[in-house]
């Protein structure tokens, strides 16, 4: 009994999540739309610097790798 208890709270939740969906998509827009881009670079801008100072640059972005790894398994 206590399974099929599990099973209708799972259910309802999941209901929920769906029935909620569509206003948390329209809050998700909104958000970006009204989102200050400047502002945002602007608190980022500290985090990149350092990140940048602090890493090397890589010599392969990994690409080359990949389309080898995948040209063998074409074969």
């Amino acid at each position: 009994m206590e399974r099929m208890d599990e099973l209708e709270r799972m259910r309802a939740w999941t209901r929920a999540w769906e029935e909620a969906q569509p206003e948390l998509e329209a809050i998700r827009r909104r958000e970006i739309r009204d989102a200050d881009n400047l502002q945002i670079l602007g608190l980022l801008e500290d985090a990149f610097n350092h990140a940048a100072r602090m890493l090397p640059p890589r010599s392969s972005s990994g690409l080359v790798e990949m389309q080898k790894l995948l040209a063998k398994l074409r074969r």
